[in-house]
């Protein structure tokens, strides 16, 4: 019996220390593989996207700064708590059990309190709304329909049509030299805008509720049929961000991807005439010519009247009536 104690005992502690020792190996490989991706989900990855807008750097502190510390704290305490209970009212430890049943002082605690966490966490709350709510000044407006199951774009300013963006099938991906975790993430007509600048989006959908949402950005607006819901956001840096629709529309909801490139001022101007727009706002000439066409239209009747006159001046002349034209209206009854 020693010898199977002292075998089992070498076992278990073989056994920790393998635990122990993977345990360490996942702890120093973790930085390796749940390195933050930007613009993209992060396999492993137990974090936010890394933020590309300032919406997403309020969002973000709004979260770590606030939520999660409040969040640990209530935690902890109600876990206290319960291990409390369990400990000194369990029947071991109190055989008899008290007959009181409300406490005022602690019902009174455990109401004012929440309220009063609650107040300051609306107080971020309230301005990380205001901020999403109030747009600065627009550089660039872009709109953006939900479809089943695609998004179509168009840039009302610089005179850009509306064009389909649909996910970049498997095989695409391969051929361009594309990781296959851009799958259902990478599009073939992605969005292009400047950096710097402040770009305003029009959402809305043309069939059922869709959602545009890009995490790096901190954007997720409803699309709703009938309805134009207004989001914005500024970029920080130039690249490929990534975002899908984040509302359950359909058989294909998988395969709505967002793709955004953030591009330099020169290259989206590129972009811009590659796409048979113009950087100059549409001007208001066509407008003017219908205005002239009434314009020739009013110079015609002076001239026409113009022409009559020598006219019915001859026949006054033959007949011996005096060349007026309310001389010539009676004689229409006479002739009937």
């Amino acid at each position: 019996m020693g010898l199977g104690l002292g075998e089992n005992t070498a076992r278990l502690r073989r056994t920790v220390g393998g635990l122990m020792a993977s345990a360490a190996f996942a702890l120093a490989s973790a930085p390796a593989w749940a390195q933050d991706r930007l613009g993209q989900p992060t396999p492993g990855g137990i974090d936010l996207q890394p933020a590309a807008s300032v919406l997403k750097r309020d969002a973000i502190f709004f979260h770590n700064a606030i939520l999660l510390p409040i969040i640990t704290v209530i935690c902890l305490f109600v876990l206290a708590l319960i291990i409390w209970i369990v400990i000194r009212y369990n029947k071991k430890a109190n055989p008899v059990p008290a007959r009181w049943s409300h406490n005022t002082a602690i019902e009174i605690v455990w109401t004012v309190v929440p309220v009063l966490i609650l107040v300051g966490i609306s107080l971020f709350s309230f301005r990380l709304l205001f901020a999403y709510h109030d747009t600065p000044p627009v550089d660039l407006t872009i709109k953006a329909t939900g479809n089943q199951w695609n998004w179509a774009y168009e840039y009302p300013d610089q005179g850009i049509p509306e064009y389909i963006s649909n996910v970049l099938p498997e095989a695409e991906l391969a051929k361009r030299g594309m990781p296959h975790d851009l799958y259902r993430l990478a599009a073939d007509e992605p969005l292009v805008v400047p950096v710097g600048k402040v770009v305003k989006v029009l959402v809305t959908g043309a069939d059922v509720i869709h959602a545009f949402a890009l995490p790096a950005f901190g954007l997720k607006t409803d699309a709703v049929p009938g309805r134009v819901n207004e989001t914005w956001f500024r970029a920080e840096r130039e690249g490929v961000f990534y975002g899908q629709c984040s509302e359950l529309c359909g058989d294909d909801h998988a395969f709505m991807p967002i793709e955004i490139h953030v591009v330099s001022q020169a290259e989206f101007e590129k972009w811009v005439v590659s796409k048979g727009g113009s950087m100059t706002p549409k001007s208001a000439a066509p407008a003017a010519a219908p205005v002239a066409a009434p314009a020739a239209a009013d110079a015609a009747v002076p001239a026409a009247e113009a022409g009559a006159a020598p006219a019915a001046a001859s026949v006054g002349a033959t007949t011996g009536v005096p060349a007026t034209a309310p001389a010539a209206a009676p004689a229409a009854p006479a002739a009937q």
